[in-house]
């Protein structure tokens, strides 16, 4: 048996409705049905993203949140979401670079995550 790769990834939220808003509106993720009340899911069809209300016993003002995880999305056009995100007053981290993975920038979420998005696999 060979494991794969992630094909699920959450950020524990400390306001569900203005990020799952954040993610739709936004970033223009697309909202998937999920028969949990705590959690609100997104997917391209592949990997699916959710933001979720915090699991019992988590602070989310206790640290770094995601301290040394990256998580990247990929986007075929991420110059245009990068301007995008700009236009809506978004935090950029880090500005577009193109490397090897194309245009590549980085963004913070509302509740300070930071998402990494690029063009190419």
């Amino acid at each position: 048996m060979t494991i794969g790769g992630p094909d699920f990834v959450s950020f524990q939220v400390r306001d569900l409705d203005a990020s799952a808003r954040f993610y739709a509106d936004v970033v223009g993720m697309t909202r998937i049905p999920v028969p949990n009340p705590h959690a609100v899911a997104f997917s391209d069809g592949t990997t699916t993203f959710a933001v979720r209300t915090p699991v019992e016993g988590m602070d989310l003002d206790a640290g770094d949140l995601g301290r040394g995880i990256g998580v990247w999305f990929r986007d075929p056009d991420a110059a245009a979401l990068h301007r995008r995100l700009v236009d809506a007053g978004v935090p950029v981290v880090a500005d577009p670079v193109d490397g090897p993975f194309g245009v590549t920038f980085a963004f913070a979420d509302p509740d300070g995550y930071t998402v990494t998005v690029h063009e190419r696999a």
